[in-house]
């Protein structure tokens, strides 16, 4: 028996908008579509693996979609808070962060940064500017590296492999997948593995909770949270103005790595949040945005002057 039959039955992104069918014959609505499953018309021929988060963040359309989406998920948030304290009671950590909704985000003055913010909020924004490029041997490096942290006893694969699927790439050759997040979501999986390797390796296997019997793709989800929190924290602008911006311009101050470090939060409270909904494959986009509803509402605390100051950094184990 091989290793991949040792593991949950999980689809792969490529199932959902028509392609392979490796492994159940999913309907064909978009159910990773943020940012993964864009037009790719309106980026003309370039390949895919050279999109960064900033194409998808510039798209009007994608923004109107998302601006819908958001009113959406704060309907959720009402079944969410209702689900939570049935399924998993006082003891979890998702009561914490699972609340009532309140009014979209409102836009504030762009404030004034100090020269420490200002270097950090640029060298972060270069950093999304950069799309991942399979032919560069520095990326190649950083995916077998990602590939060491999440499976240390195995033999590293070929780029192009049936392998890379089972860290929830949609196909052979994970470089196809990049074409939302760019190099930037591939740091944060290789921040989060290193960071909190234990986080990292329960939410790999899906070790916790009840889980669906089709469960949401790691790396590709991945790669939805990069782009999610960008967007949230306005990123695309020179300077946030959105709330929840001004507050991560706040937290930058204080730590550097405060964008990696909201990843890793965010990835461990998405999966919190599917456990809480009992959610399956196709509703893992209602999961992302009530998550992202939920962090801003965590950022807009008072007393929150620090990562490790977010309620939700309790549910991160190293």
């Amino acid at each position: 028996m091989s290793y991949s039959t040792t593991l949950r039955r999980r689809l792969h992104h490529g199932d959902v908008d028509g392609g392979r069918r490796d492994h159940y014959n999913a309907p064909s609505s978009d159910s990773l579509s943020e940012p993964l499953l864009g037009n790719d018309r309106e980026y003309g021929d370039r390949h895919p693996e050279h999109y960064t988060l900033n194409d998808l963040l510039d798209d009007e359309g994608t923004k109107v979609q998302l601006h819908w989406s958001f009113i959406f998920s704060q309907l959720l948030a009402h079944w969410a808070q209702w689900l939570a304290n049935i399924v998993i009671g006082s003891r979890s950590f998702i009561g914490r962060f699972v609340t009532l909704p309140s009014a979209p985000q409102t836009r504030l003055l762009a404030p004034s940064l100090s020269p420490l913010q200002e270097e950090r909020l640029e060298k972060l924004q270069s950093r999304l500017k950069v799309p991942f490029d399979g032919n560069r041997v520095e990326h190649q490096d950083a995916l077998k590296r990602l590939w060491r942290l999440a499976f240390p006893n195995r033999e590293l694969p070929p780029l192009k492999s049936e392998l890379w699927k089972e860290m929830g790439w949609q196909g052979t050759d994970p470089s196809t997948d990049f074409r939302g997040g760019g190099y930037i979501s591939l740091e944060n999986l290789i921040y989060f593995a290193e960071k909190y390797p234990e986080s990292f390796q329960s939410l790999l296997h899906k070790v916790d909770g009840q889980r669906a019997e089709w469960e949401y793709p790691f790396a590709v989800a991945g790669i939805n949270i990069s782009f999610m929190l960008a967007q949230m924290l306005d990123l695309q602008s020179g300077k946030p103005s959105s709330t929840a911006g001004v507050r991560f311009l706040e937290l930058l101050a204080v730590e550097e790595m405060a964008f990696d470090n909201l990843y890793c939060i965010a990835f461990q409270m998405m999966d919190a949040q599917w456990l809480a909904k009992r959610a399956s494959y196709m509703e893992f986009n209602e999961v992302l945005k009530s998550t992202r509803l939920q962090l801003e509402r965590e950022l807009e605390l008072e007393d929150i002057s620090g990562i490790k100051d977010l309620p939700a950094y309790n549910l991160l184990r190293r």
